[in-house]
């Protein structure tokens, strides 16, 4: 069952509990001349205990052989005891031939199934997908580069090592002006990969100090701890990689850190998860095991007691 309004599409899932295959298919629906379907894994992907929903693009085989497009989306499970606590991700990716279909982990399976969370009522699953298709992408509007990047780079405080201070601070390093504290990092990282931005084409100098900045916040978000990455972090890192490759960079590297991360946090919130059922698990051992005592007590104090044929007949 679903509902579309504008680029919107609104997907219900009946019956949840009592038909679980390894994937659910939404109806086809058209977004910005392009038609989808949402596929949703109750069990997980992978191996992966969290509900998985991927965004796939249909009859791409008709489409020419270049064709590529940059979307933006969003997908959100309805919380139906309070919209405040519904579960929102989004992110953009290029969409063509070969990357046809892009997915996202939204929550463990645990908390989904859960009685108590309000997603799943009824046995009802309410999903919500917004879409965005640039025909023209704006990541390739110069008119809005210095948006872009100055939103990419939001993390970055001002004087910190991202941040410009003044044009005259800056030094000139493989084409690109960077400050003087950043120079022996950007020399690092184009010396261990020379092709980083070869194809970089544009000649704007605030441009291209703003494309570094856009790197040094990606790498400062791919190499925090992974107690300290958020789903936020991964959802900006993704952002930052399409756009940085719109703009010539070839960042495979990053890219396969990126996978790393994901992975490293999906183990790590499976881990977090486990240690709260184990926790639960012993308040409840101790729980029990208290009331073991005191009814043993109360079973002891009654046997113990000196009772006489005469006190029962």
């Amino acid at each position: 069952m679903g509902n579309q309004v504008d680029n919107k599409f609104t997907w219900l899932i009946k019956d949840y509990c009592t038909w679980l295959p390894n994937s659910y298919r939404s109806d086809q629906f058209v977004i910005g001349g392009c038609k989808w379907q949402i596929l949703a894994y109750p069990k997980g992907k992978n191996g992966n205990q969290w509900f998985y929903l991927d965004l796939e693009l249909l009859d791409i085989g008709s489409f020419p052989s270049q064709w590529k497009r940059a979307v933006k989306f969003s997908f959100t499970v309805v919380n139906y005891f309070s919209k405040k606590l519904s579960k929102e991700i989004g992110l953009t990716h290029w969409f063509h031939k070969k990357e046809r279909s892009k997915g996202i982990s939204m929550l463990p399976l645990s908390q989904l199934t859960d009685k108590q969370s309000g997603f799943l009522v009824d046995g009802e699953v309410e999903i919500v997908v917004r879409i965005n298709v640039h025909e023209t992408d704006p990541l390739f509007d110069r008119s809005k580069a210095d948006e872009v990047a100055t939103t990419l780079v939001r993390i970055v405080k001002p004087n910190d090592d991202g941040a410009m201070s003044s044009k005259t601070d800056l030094v000139y390093v493989n084409g690109f002006q960077v400050l003087p504290s950043q120079v022996g990092f950007v020399r690092r990282i184009f010396g261990k990969h020379p092709d980083t931005a070869v194809e970089c084409c544009t000649k704007n100098q605030d441009l291209r100090t703003s494309y570094i900045n856009v790197l040094f916040t990606l790498i400062k978000m791919l190499y925090k701890k992974t107690q300290d990455q958020s789903t936020d972090d991964l959802s900006d890192a993704e952002a930052a990689l399409a756009y940085m490759k719109s703009v010539g960079f070839k960042l495979n590297w990053l890219e396969k850190k990126l996978v790393e991360v994901k992975e490293n946090k999906k183990r790590h919130d499976r881990v977090t998860e486990l240690e709260q059922q184990l926790q639960d698990l012993m308040n409840k051992y101790t729980s029990v095991g208290q009331q073991l005592e005191k009814e043993r007590a109360e079973i002891k104090k009654a046997t113990s007691l000196d009772i006489s044929f005469n006190d029962v007949v």
